[in-house]
């Protein structure tokens, strides 16, 4: 860390106790929220400016999430990437089921993985990681480039056991990504428009005994601010991999982050309360909910958006 590093402490926006909160966006079309829970499958979604929170079930438990350009939401269930009509679900009357239409199976004839970390690159493409389901945690998981135009392409990463951290550099042309298991964040060349990767390569190792790597994304001035699971933080990132800030959260789990509000000054942090025992969710008891910070200047970027254009016209 830096001796300049400054630290802060983030306090509880949204009471949700998720039993996994993860895949936080910030939509500024609609100024709202959204997260998943992904044991309880169900979607959230949280409106700062009116303090309103609504959340709706989901038929499997959701690793991630991304906008679409039309408006739609696109959700990477445990065994396939599905359009969420979530107009149609926050218009209705009455409550109803979040109308969903499949896009794409994953990995369908291997029961031992589900989708995980998830994000749309800055070409409206998606890119995500699948989740080993084994015991022993094995490798056996890939990474994905969800494309309009040539549907699933795998990328030629090595086989990962929890993949998170995915979020792309301000070029475009940057992958950051980790398998939680190990005490780094990598990245790697992209090139969109061939699902190619190369020059993969180490962007920063954790400085703390207990920190896992998870969600991250990349601020307005290139910065990767990555949640780090049981070290009850999260850590901005300068685009050397040097530390310039850690803001820390009062709970042992935070998950992902997002950079939203109306003025993209404000940093949400979701958190997890799963295989947390008695005595921790005691001294924790909103272990599981969305935690915020305000920052000293506009830093977040509005998140890039699925290009889905192509399904509608088929």
């Amino acid at each position: 860390m830096t001796d300049d590093a400054a630290t802060s402490l983030a306090r509880l926006a949204v009471d949700s106790r998720c039993a996994l909160g993860e895949s936080i966006v910030w939509c500024e079309k609609r100024a709202a929220l959204f997260w998943a829970d992904i044991d309880a499958a169900r979607l959230w979604m949280h409106l700062p400016g009116s303090g309103g929170t609504r959340h709706w079930p989901l038929p499997e438990r959701s690793g991630s999430l991304a906008l679409c350009q039309d408006g739609q939401l696109l959700l990477g269930l445990a065994k396939g990437l599905y359009l969420a009509d979530i107009e149609a679900a926050i218009d209705a009357t009455t409550a109803k089921p979040l109308p969903l239409r499949r896009l794409q199976d994953v990995e369908p004839g291997s029961p031992e993985t589900r989708i995980n970390d998830g994000r749309s690159d800055r070409h409206g493409n998606f890119v995500f990681g699948t989740k080993s389901e084994r015991a022993d945690q094995a490798p056996i998981g890939s990474f994905y480039q969800y494309s309009a135009v040539h549907g699933l392409r795998r990328l030629a990463l090595p086989g990962v056991s929890i993949p998170n951290s995915i979020c792309f550099g301000l070029d475009a042309g940057t992958l950051y990504y980790c398998d939680s298991l190990q005490p780094r964040i990598l990245c790697c060349d992209y090139d969109a428009r061939a699902a190619m990767v190369s020059n993969s390569r180490v962007f920063a190792e954790m400085d703390h005994a207990d920190a896992s790597p998870d969600g991250s994304i990349i601020d307005a001035e290139g910065h990767l601010w990555n949640a780090q699971w049981g070290a009850s933080r999260v850590v901005g990132y300068r685009p050397d991999g040097n530390i310039e800030r850690v803001v820390d959260v009062p709970v042992t789990q935070p998950s992902c982050c997002a950079i939203g509000g109306a003025g993209f000054d404000q940093l949400y942090i979701t958190s997890a309360r799963v295989e947390l025992d008695a005595a921790t969710l005691a001294r924790t008891p909103a272990s599981g909910g969305v935690f915020q910070l305000s920052l000293p200047r506009a830093q977040g970027l509005p998140e890039s958006r699925v290009a889905i254009a192509w399904l509608e016209a088929a």
